[in-house]
């Protein structure tokens, strides 16, 4: 069973078109995912949607149980995630109501989320320098350049702690450093995916520029809210069309990430997280 889970953020709480199979609440080791998983048909293949701040956003991003999420998609059998996440820019070429799909990460949180897999008794050291699928991720871009929407294929997005915006000085620093978008919430599940072994790829949706513009004052609510909108349906747009193209086949490597990442003695690895990590793990702990 290889399944597709898409991951939607703000606004984003229903796929348009989706048959419905059902909806399953599932347990973790690591507690509660953020809402029920919808599974159904979606272009002919299977798929299953999850709102990352649960239906009417009631989770903020620092709360948001991101293990939980992941490995409830694993259990479900979802080989690959698509990240749909609003976003703001921090340049003046990435206007609002472009697609940014984002192929790398900084992090500036204070570490209140948990972002990995590894941590009770076992060790392992994912390679991370590429922390998207490329597959995954040129499928996105091009999808969204057939549809005639504004797709950018690359950019680095700042993962900030929330749930406050940027202050000014903020803002302006992490343009000296070179960040093109920035958000709260992506880092963690593609720290996560890549430990799960699932192919993760983000499409920033941007609403707004960050304060550093100098028109950031003439930016209301009911724009960002009304960029929005306009973002998400295209975003399902272009979901829609993934998912209908996205070859069975896989050509990456995303699969293999733990082949020689866990650097833990066998032996010494308690029966409870062999157990707890069975379907993440298993095939490489005999």
């Amino acid at each position: 069973m290889s399944r597709i889970g898409i991951i939607g953020g703000s606004g984003l709480y229903k796929i348009d078109g989706l048959q419905v199979i059902r909806q399953v609440k599932i347990k973790t080791p690591f507690g509660s995912p953020s809402d029920k998983f919808t599974i159904g048909r979606l272009e002919g293949k299977e798929v299953v949607f999850l709102p990352r701040h649960g239906v009417g956003h009631r989770i903020p991003p620092s709360q948001i149980n991101y293990r939980a999420n992941i490995f409830a998609m694993k259990k479900l059998g979802v080989t690959r995630v698509i990240s749909v996440t609003a976003c703001g820019s921090l340049r003046e070429e990435l206007k609002p109501l472009d697609f940014v799909v984002v192929d790398q990460f900084v992090d500036r949180t204070s570490h209140a989320r948990q972002m990995t897999f590894f941590d009770s008794g076992i060790v392992s050291h994912i390679v991370f320098s590429h922390p998207v699928c490329p597959q995954l991720s040129k499928n996105l871009y091009t999808c969204g350049k057939d549809l005639g929407l504004s797709m950018h294929p690359a950019g680095t997005y700042i993962n900030m702690e929330g749930p406050q915006f940027s202050t000014l000085a903020e803002s302006k620093l992490y343009r000296s450093w070179g960040m093109d978008v920035i958000g709260m919430t992506n880092l963690a599940e593609a720290r996560l995916c890549r430990e799960a072994e699932i192919c993760y790829a983000t499409m920033a949706c941007i609403t707004d520029y960050d304060c550093w513009h100098p028109d950031h004052a003439s930016v209301t609510l009911e724009m960002v809210i009304g960029n929005l909108a306009k973002n998400v349906d295209n975003a399902k747009k272009i979901i829609c069309k993934v998912i209908k193209e996205l070859p069975d086949k896989h050509t990456c490597q995303c699969g293999q990430a733990l082949k020689f990442a866990i650097v833990t003695d066998r032996k010494l690895i308690p029966a409870k997280t062999k157990k707890d990590l069975a379907i993440i793990i298993g095939k490489y702990i005999k």
